[in-house]
């Protein structure tokens, strides 16, 4: 039996994990596979979107994993190039359509493409379709506290979740502060930071003392942060590896203070306010 699993509270009265697999970068032959290794690893949030181009794979892991779909957490996104209202109404479609399901746990906006400025009416859009049932649960990623705080301002609807990149080099706590005030989960993209901090003293140390890897030291920091993460690999092992960080024993809070330490503001991917559609 998988080892039970945190999850957090959204303001809407559902639930999400803490623990998730990501496909960000997962190919389309391979997708499939590694949904399913997930699947049999415990996993039970499964984060895609249009972009990754990997949904059909997605969703066949997702039935061949024989888990009943009350089980399973399924997140996709809006890309940019489908903002406004009709074309993100068709994103969704056609997202659903490639995923095998009639609806998703949670759709997000990719990006807010803050210059194209359509985030408002490509909300509106999600909104209609968590009113017709085909997500159950509607947020962001990549957005700022403002341009959330206008989303609720001209549709009365908040995000219940941002997913933003979150590592140890860049910990994003006032937005994480900024988004719990609002009570929106935050949940991390590229947790490891590509690796920047696995030689990381404070790493280092907490992983040694817990019989863990760096890997799994740092994403049980997000999760004992109160984030929602999500981990990707395409190898089983390293899959099953990465959630033990969820039976793992807590770090001190002397290790959280040293992990904090580390913050350096520096991002390993895109800067949110430079993104735009195609």
């Amino acid at each position: 039996m998988p080892a039970p699993q945190p999850s957090l509270a959204f303001h809407d009265g559902r639930f999400i994990p803490g623990f998730g697999f990501g496909l960000w970068q997962v190919p389309q032959d391979v997708a499939a596979a590694s949904v399913t290794a997930a699947a049999r690893a415990g996993y039970r949030l499964f984060d895609g979107a249009a972009a990754y181009r990997n949904e059909e794979g997605m969703g066949r892991g997702l039935r061949d994993s024989g888990l009943p779909r009350d089980e399973l957490f399924v997140t996709t996104k809006v890309w940019n190039d489908h903002h406004g209202y009709d074309r993100a109404l068709k994103s969704a479609e056609e997202s659903l359509a490639r995923l095998g399901l009639d609806h998703v746990d949670l759709l997000l906006i990719h990006w807010p493409c803050p210059r194209t400025g359509l985030y408002v009416e490509t909300w509106r859009a999600l909104v209609r379709l968590r009113e017709e049932g085909r997500a159950r649960s509607i947020g962001v990623s990549n957005f700022d506290a403002a341009q959330i705080d206008r989303l609720i301002a001209e549709t009365g609807v908040a995000p219940v979740l941002n997913q933003v990149e979150i590592n140890p080099r860049m910990q994003q706590a006032p937005l994480q502060a900024a988004m719990a005030a609002r009570g929106i989960v935050t949940q991390s993209w590229t947790p490891l930071g590509g690796g920047r901090s696995f030689d990381a003293a404070p790493v280092r140390a907490a992983a040694a003392r817990l019989g863990l890897d760096p890997a799994q030291a740092i994403l049980r920091w997000h999760l004992q942060r109160g984030l929602s993460v999500l981990s990707r690999s395409v190898n089983p092992d390293r899959i099953a590896a990465n959630f033990r960080a969820v039976t793992a024993g807590p770090l001190t809070e002397a290790e959280m203070t040293a992990f904090a330490a580390l913050e350096e503001g520096i991002r390993t991917g895109s800067d949110p306010a430079v993104v735009e559609a195609p």
